[in-house]
């Protein structure tokens, strides 16, 4: 490779590292050909970019990117390496452990995600099960809608406890009628009780 090529190389790393908030090193040695190809398919179809380096290329490029000191990942670059960017967090951790379950490799050698490093295969599990956006908004949204269903449920159901209301509010009401009806008679009979004197 030349210097010119590498320039390049290290050029296009730059610019897929840029702005992203999603980065995994992939170890990916010990991949035949078609393990890499499919594992490049399900990355392609899950927006996830990702190129394999040479580990001082990949080094080279991040020590230039402004905001971000990724010199914490340096030490894992060793061996094959694949550079993984996505914009869902648990995206590529998710995608490893899948191709995990048949064979030992693709290994995570470390990543960046949510302003936090993660260095050595170990933290897989947990980059796996960690929320992405979309989970989480909805998660969210299910919080806030469910007293939002309390409230439209009970508006529903309102009339019927109005209507229950009315009939047990009902005999009450004959109840007073009777009472007062009986209440003028007892009041004329005290009235005519002293004329009997």
């Amino acid at each position: 490779m030349t210097k010119e090529d590498k320039v390049l190389v290290i050029q296009e790393i730059k610019e897929m590292l840029q702005d992203a908030k999603v980065v995994y090193v992939a170890n990916l040695e010990g991949m035949n050909a078609a393990s890499t190809s499919d594992f490049r398919r399900q990355a392609f179809k899950q927006n996830i970019t990702l190129k394999v380096v040479k580990n001082t290329l990949l080094q080279k490029a991040m020590e230039q990117i402004e905001g971000v000191d990724y010199s914490e990942m340096f030490p894992t670059f060793k061996g094959n390496t694949a550079v993984m960017v996505a914009d869902t967090a648990n995206a590529p951790a998710k995608l490893i452990q899948g191709f995990r379950k048949k064979a030992e490799f693709p290994a995570l050698k470390s990543a960046f995600l949510q302003e936090t490093f993660y260095i050595g295969d170990e933290n897989l599990g947990t980059l796996a099960n960690i929320k992405s956006r979309e989970e989480m908004i909805g998660e969210i949204i299910g919080l806030l809608q469910s007293p939002i269903r309390n409230v439209l449920s009970a508006i529903q159901n309102k009339p019927e406890t109005v209507e229950a209301k009315a009939e047990e509010a009902a005999p009450v009401a004959e109840e007073t009628k009777v009472e007062e009806t009986a209440a003028p008679e007892a009041s004329a009979e005290a009235t005519d009780a002293p004329s009997a004197e």
